[in-house]
């Protein structure tokens, strides 16, 4: 069965943003005028399509990405509208993975808040090119421009507008279309009727002024549009837009639009964008992988169904009328129901019965699917999030993808012994839906410990476990997830000799360790000169010294930031085995990290606090008996914005405490930043 719409015809997109700068709106208009949706939903009455979990529905809030398909102008539009707190990062990066472009999306009162810089940044390293939405322009304090300033001085964006707001605040009234020097009117309530007009004669100026702006902008990477512009020719917009899209696709620029998602003002021109800046998969091109056999040797897949089959699982979920669902984007290649399917990344081959286009919630089965699509199917038993499917006759392995780890730890008991093993079984399988979830069973006292990335992600766990799984849990109090590491190089010996069946067996190494730089993690350096031991020895002794740095020797936390180097070894050819250099490398290890100045690292987070101004000593006072560092304060409006770096450990109840320090009227988010020393925080 042939592809019924073109590749170049295709737009795989997700929806990101801060929380509260309406996202699930935005989607919901667009499911509307795409015809998905014969009723707009709200967030605020819990009718949100894309919001189906309850407590989504009662929080107002997007926890899990939901994808929905849509068409628009003979285009497929795929649409992933993923969370915007800070507990939830996970979804947004593992959408942006599989994603070909995305709509930013800023509040025209707050701008850029600190949630929009962390998803931006997530983009920037999946490459993705974005347009950006000015929502909300009808609120009071609305500034389209301040967003615009904001996005180059806090995300080193280069924006560009191609459209100019027609008022704001209660008399926005439509937008100018810099491209074609039109006005664009929303004449309806329900935003289903745009009229094309003159542009007011108050705004010729400033439109000739932004559109100069705009060709200046994209002529610094057109060389056609410099010349045409030196010249002083009166450009088409026909050839603005071609090059304002090839600018778009290369990253250089993000076009930017304006509106009112939730008074219908906007969100056709902004699909319209869609379709005329960003990218198709064809127009992503080859997907890279490499060879699971030889590891340096780069393979490259064409957005083609004649190409062998190859996609990435990016996401699990449990759904309650089909079981276990596996979202998978396909690279290249072709897949019919029924086909059966290879997962290299743990070499088991599993069966694709149905193939589902899902809508939120529901779904719809379809018997073929194409490249660059984005499908769901259900009962793939061994496939998780991360994990490469391809034809076994062509193999490849994709990039997998990497998500922050948790922390903070939270006991949870289940209320009787019968639930026990239901309980374990229920923390298995959202584990398996959610990668920066971890449960694990406590040696000393035998309770079950949680893990997540904030108080709301274990708040939803808990949730879910009595709701959907149906196990009453009692919780205790979360408790920060802390690191140890190293602050000093120091090296040890480790040497292991034993006989053993009448065999003996003969490991020796010199292990240093040292401080790595912020964020790398746990790696293993060989300094060894060549021939002195073979490489299979020496992968073992990696193997032993990255396990031994699993548990750090102060306090017994997971340790974070060193490298393990392995700077000398004895050989003895007839001796030498494999578990004697892994043991060997593991001893070193161990002691080299106890002599090697260990310390606790707790981790810190960029709070930003937003009040009114006549308590702001308040908050500051507050945050700096929380051990916070003030890294600044700014106006935003009418408002003051406090930002200060501050130990997780002091952060719990923190919403209650500004409530009433602020009689209610200050708010706060909260992004993990780094981790560091416990000791110079107390």
């Amino acid at each position: 069965m042939p592809r019924s719409v073109a590749i170049d015809l295709v737009r795989n997109i997700g929806i990101m943003a801060h929380i509260d700068a309406g996202k699930t709106t935005t989607t919901e208009r667009i499911l509307y005028y795409t015809g998905v949706l014969h009723r707009m939903g709200e967030v605020h009455e819990g009718t949100a399509y894309t919001d189906y979990m309850d407590q989504e529905k009662e929080r107002g809030i997007t926890i899990t990405s939901a994808a929905v398909t849509c068409h628009w102008k003979n285009h497929v539009v795929n649409i992933i509208d993923t969370p915007g707190h800070v507990d939830f990062t996970a979804e947004v990066q593992r959408s942006l993975r599989v994603l070909d472009g995305a709509i930013a999306l800023y509040c025209a009162v707050a701008g850029v808040e600190p949630q929009s810089e962390t998803v931006w940044h997530q983009a920037n390293q999946y490459h993705v090119p974005r347009i950006a939405f000015v929502n909300k322009m009808d609120r009071v304090g609305a500034d389209f421009h301040r967003v615009l300033t904001m996005m180059r001085d806090r995300l080193g964006a280069k924006p560009v507008a191609v459209q100019i707001p027609i008022g704001s605040e209660d008399t926005f009234v439509g937008v100018i279309d810099l491209l074609e020097r039109t006005a664009r009117y929303f004449a309806t309530d329900d935003g289903d009727e745009i009229t094309t007009g003159d542009v007011p004669a108050d705004m010729v100026e400033a439109m000739e002024t932004a559109r100069t702006a705009l060709v200046e902008s994209i002529a610094e990477y057109d060389d056609a549009m410099l010349e045409a512009y030196l010249s002083g020719e009166d450009i088409s917009a026909e050839a603005i837009r071609k090059a304002v899209r090839s600018a778009t696709l290369h990253l250089k620029i993000t076009p930017i639009f304006c509106g009112s998602a939730f008074k219908n003002k906007g969100v056709q021109l902004l699909l319209d964008g869609v379709l005329d800046y960003l990218p198709s998969p064809h127009d992503v091109g080859h997907t890279h992988g490499f060879d699971p056999k030889n590891p340096d040797r780069d393979i490259t897949r064409a957005p083609k169904d004649d190409e062998p089959f190859s996609a990435l699982a990016f996401k699990v979920i449990t759904d309650p009328f089909v079981g276990r669902l596996t979202f998978i984007r396909i690279y290249s290649g072709t897949l019919r129901a029924g086909e059966q399917i290879y997962n290299i990344t743990n070499d088991r081959k599993e069966r694709a019965g149905k193939l589902l286009r899902m809508q939120a919630n529901k779904r719809e089965e379809i018997e073929e699917v194409f490249a660059g699509d984005i499908i769901a199917v259900p009962a793939l038993k061994f496939t998780r999030t991360g994990d490469t499917i391809c034809d076994a006759k062509a193999p490849i392995l994709l990039e997998p993808i990497t998500f922050a780890e948790p922390v903070i730890n939270q006991s949870v008991e289940a209320k009787t012994m019968a639930d026990q093993d239901k309980l374990t079984e229920s923390l298995r399988r959202i584990s398996d839906e959610d990668p920066t979830f971890r449960f694990r069973s406590d040696e000393e006292t035998g309770q079950t410990i949680i893990s997540g990335v904030g108080e709301l992600h274990l708040e939803i766990v808990a949730d879910r476990l009595k709701r959907e799984f149906n196990v009453p849990v009692k919780v205790g109090r979360p408790q920060v997830a802390y690191r140890e590491t190293v602050t000093s190089p120091a090296r040890h010996d480790g040497q292991f000799v034993r006989t053993a069946t009448g065999k003996n067996q003969f490991g020796q190494v010199t292990i240093e360790v040292r401080p790595n730089t912020q964020g790398k993690g746990l790696e293993f350096v060989n300094e060894l000169a060549p021939g002195i031991l073979p490489d299979v020895y020496v992968k073992s002794a990696a193997q032993g010294a990255l396990e031994s740095l699993k548990v750090g020797p102060v306090a017994g936390y997971p340790m974070i930031d060193i490298v393990a180097v392995l700077v000398d070894a004895e050989y003895q050819e007839e001796d030498a085995t494999e578990m004697a250099y892994a043991i060997a490398s593991s001893i070193a290890t161990k002691d080299a990290v106890r002599i090697a100045s260990p310390v606790i690292m707790e981790p810190i987070f960029r709070v930003e606090v937003v009040t009114p101004e006549e308590y702001v000593g308040e908050v500051i006072a507050d945050l700096s008996s929380r051990n916070g560092r003030i890294d600044g304060i700014e106006m935003r409006d009418i408002l003051q914005v406090v930002t200060a770096m501050v130990p997780l450990s002091q952060l719990f109840g923190y919403v209650t405490q500004l409530r009433s320090l602020t009689q209610g009227r200050g708010s706060y988010t909260m992004v993990f930043s780094h981790y560091e020393p416990a000791v110079t925080r107390r």
